[in-house]
């Protein structure tokens, strides 16, 4: 049973996480990483909330690459 509570707080924690960053990500960070995306509208980054909210890892690194290509 404590297995299993620890594995249900990790996954809350990773998804808070992700929430977290998929705001910052949909209000700034997309437009860095794909161009295309720079133009879109709210429901689009609304759209992509959830799947940012899960590869949060993914993104961010890409994000981070992308800041140190533009610097």
């Amino acid at each position: 049973m404590v297995i299993v509570q620890a594995v249900i707080l990790a996954l809350g924690v990773y998804f808070a996480a992700g929430l977290i960053f998929g705001i910052a990500f949909i209000s700034a960070g997309v437009q860095r990483i794909d161009h295309v995306a720079a133009g879109a509208g709210l429901r689009f980054r609304l759209i992509i909330l959830p799947g940012v909210t899960a590869l949060w890892p993914l993104l961010l690194k890409r994000w981070i690459q992308a800041h140190r290509s533009q610097s």
